[in-house]
């Protein structure tokens, strides 16, 4: 180690700092970043004594003591370097350098300017509120919300909210807007193939459409226009196009809800979207085509693409983002060719100085301040580690052909974003226990009163006909109403015994003076949003069971028909899971509306279930299938205990050969082996019903039922 004391001087400043050099170049730019709030990468290093650059593989020990720094990114300074003559040993060399900087503007600006004019349609109030109108606003709400809660927060933030909020727009207009291979002839709806380009007609040239593509129908023979639309005001309309569109479409809409956005321009042609998320404090990678967000490696490590430069566009500035999308940057600056990096950060800076010229110094100091903090996150970024868990997909937008041809396929074997080691995560779901015990006291009920097997339907079918109607309304204030004559005499005859269900579901009831009743929200919301998918789940299985039963007797207040004693608020872990919508979590949540998808279980996989401060004695667990692919359902599986949190497992259950006849199927598996008392079980799944065919293993979800005290 040899500490060093330097003087660098910086414009009318002189500054002192100690350095050593076993830190290299990298920390010495860091420590008069910090300094002088000039990023690493903007700035030039100069020995005080002969003005030549200090390089990146200089020998730090021998440097001078005294240094000078000047900016790149400032045209003035700029010109002071070349003034300079720092690295010039000919008027012939400044001439090179002036007439480099005068190809860049020739060659890059014209690549980012439209973009640059494209950003500012966002900010048009017009345009703004008719993406708000296309948008099911309270849907989405509902959706971010509940998606906190399924994570056990009841109670975010606004910038928890706002973010969660970010992801369903996301998922939204990935399921919404569709992606154009060759459009669908416009008079029998049959394939079409592509015959060229036309001139665009007046109307198409009217919302930006300077490309048009025309497509042969092979039935009908007639032509097809696919005009190539920039305006997101028609896109709004159409809801179709590339990736272009996608990202042109998906921008508007977050600037629309007052997301800090860019539109994100990749040389090697995609075009994605960013925004700055308040709860992380960073800007997020946003791709709309693919449905995919904050995994800036996808495009280097999953779609295999050989990246050149990265430039984010905003209402703001222009960015070079490159380094947010890379872990390989020596090999993207071997194909930055356009221009040197001084040049291209000079230019860059242009651009964005012409775009701020009319801002007030508030708001520069602030964007300043953030520029900084994401020179610095930019750099730590080349030296962040992969997540090794992580599989990142090829890309799926598009047809297989044109991916392959583009070089942007990826792997066969990786088809969506998946994780082979997934933390241990609490399961929110003593709602779906709470449910299950609900349904006990109305069985009850039914066996007390000698209902009969259709008087019992009728009173459930009309209770989720109610419930169907209280879900339909707004869910902020979801109620409804029941009469004499809708509800009908056996269903009023019952309302007492249904105040658990209520009470699980977060409702109440009240009487009116006209006889009708009210069922309403009686606290959270949320929470009523959390519990009607697992209630409608858990009655649709109610009422299959008891129309397949012979009659309500005793036997009716145990499994199948009525579940209690369920296994909740355990700590879930899995061998893999697919992210975001295939969690090992899903397994326990209680609803149809999502699974556990392990994306290489196919020839064996596991998931373990720990029970907090607690050892019980498990008597019979359930399975349901889930929505799709049944070649991915379990056949063969080993159930284990463990007295000991884990460290060593007792089989419990062994299952072969079993087989879901049907998608959203039950089904019960009673504990017949000698038991014993555990705090932890684990499910090792052998087999899939077609692993030759399929990778994947797949669960609707796993309920644990133990032994009544």
């Amino acid at each position: 180690m040899v500490l060093r004391k330097l003087v660098v001087e910086h414009g009318s400043s002189s500054l002192e700092l100690d350095y050593d050099t076993d830190d290299g170049l990298e920390v010495l730019k860091f420590q008069l970043f910090s300094l002088t709030s000039i990023p690493p990468d903007q700035q030039k290093i100069l020995r005080d004594k002969d003005n030549c650059a200090v390089l990146d593989d200089s020998d730090i020990e021998s440097i001078s003591t005294k240094l000078r720094l000047i900016s790149i990114d400032e045209n003035e300074e700029a010109t002071e370097l070349i003034n300079s003559a720092t690295n010039l040993t000919s008027d012939e060399e400044l001439a090179r350098l002036l007439q480099e900087e005068e190809d860049a503007q020739q060659q890059v600006v014209p690549r980012i300017q439209p973009y640059v004019h494209q950003v500012f349609m966002y900010e048009d109030p017009l345009r703004q509120e008719e993406a708000r109108k296309t948008f099911p606003l309270d849907i989405i709400e509902e959706k971010a919300m509940v998606a906190l809660a399924r994570e056990g927060n009841l109670k975010p933030s606004k910038d928890e909210l706002d973010h969660a909020f970010l992801l369903q727009l996301l998922f939204w207009f990935k399921r919404t807007f569709r992606w154009v291979n060759a459009p669908s002839c416009r008079i029998c709806n049959n394939k079409t193939i592509n015959q060229g380009m036309g001139i665009p007609e007046p109307l198409e040239s009217r919302y930006g459409a300077s490309r048009v593509e025309l497509y042969r129908c092979t039935s009908c023979m007639s032509i097809t226009r696919f005009p190539r639309y920039n305006d997101p005001l028609k896109l709004l309309e159409t809801k179709e196009g590339r990736c272009g569109e996608w990202a042109n479409c998906f921008t508007l809409y977050c600037r629309a809800f007052g997301y800090e956005s860019r539109l994100v321009l990749d040389f090697t042609d995609h075009v994605w979207t960013e925004c700055f998320s308040r709860s992380l404090e960073r800007w997020i990678h946003l791709d709309p085509c693919e449905g995919i967000y904050d995994n800036p490696l996808l495009y280097e490590a999953g779609w295999k693409k050989n990246l050149n430069y990265v430039i984010a566009v905003s209402k703001d500035g222009v960015y070079d983002v490159t380094k947010r999308y890379t872990r390989k940057w020596h090999e993207v600056l071997s194909r930055r060719h356009l221009t040197s990096e001084i040049t291209m950060a000079t230019v860059i800076s242009g651009m964005t100085k012409d775009i701020r010229k009319s801002f007030t110094p508030d708001m520069l100091l602030g964007l300043e301040e953030r520029d900084r903090n994401e020179s610095l996150e930019l750099e730590r970024c080349l030296s962040s580690k992969d997540v090794a868990s992580i599989s990142l997909p090829g890309r799926q937008s598009g047809d297989k052909q044109w991916r392959l041809s583009r070089s942007e396929f990826g792997s066969d074997d990786h088809h969506s974003l998946s994780s082979s080691c997934c933390p241990v995560r609490k399961c929110v779901d003593e709602h779906v226990t709470n449910i299950y015990n609900a349904f006990y006291p109305i069985v009850n009920e039914f066996v007390e009163q000698d209902f009969k097997k259709t008087e019992a339907l009728e009173v459930m079918g009309t209770l989720k006909s109610v419930l169907v109607g209280l879900k339909n309304s707004p869910f902020k204030t979801r109620k409804t109403r029941v009469s004499a004559v809708t509800g009908g005499v056996l269903f009023r005859k019952m309302l007492p015994s249904f105040g658990q269900l209520f009470e699980a579901l977060s409702l109440k009831r009240e009487l009116h003076a006209d006889g009708t009743v009210e069922i309403c929200i009686s606290s959270d919301p949320v929470k009523t949003s959390l519990a009607l998918p697992v209630l409608f789940n858990a009655l649709d299985g109610l009422i299959k069971d008891i129309n397949s039963s012979h009659g309500l007797n005793k036997d009716s207040l145990s499994l199948p028909t009525v579940k209690i004693n369920r296994l909740s608020s355990g700590f879930v872990q899995a061998s893999g899971e697919e992210l975001p919508f295939g969690k090992a979590t899903s397994a326990f949540d209680g609803t149809r509306l999502s699974k556990w998808e392990e994306p290489t279980g196919a020839k064996g996989c596991w998931i373990t279930y720990k029970v907090p401060n607690e050892r019980l004695e498990l008597v019979a667990y359930e399975f349901m299938s889930a929505n799709d692919a049944p070649e991915r359902d379990p056949m063969d599986w080993i159930l284990e205990g463990s007295e000991d949190g884990g460290s060593t497992w007792k089989i419990i259950d062994e299952q072969t050969l079993q087989r879901f006849n049907n998608r959203f199927e039950r089904k019960k598996f009673e504990i017949k082996r000698q038991t014993f008392q555990a705090n932890a079980f684990r499910f090792r799944f052998l087999a899939v019903q077609d692993a030759k065919s399929n990778s994947r293993f797949q669960i609707g979800s796993i309920d644990l039922y133990k032994r009544q005290v």
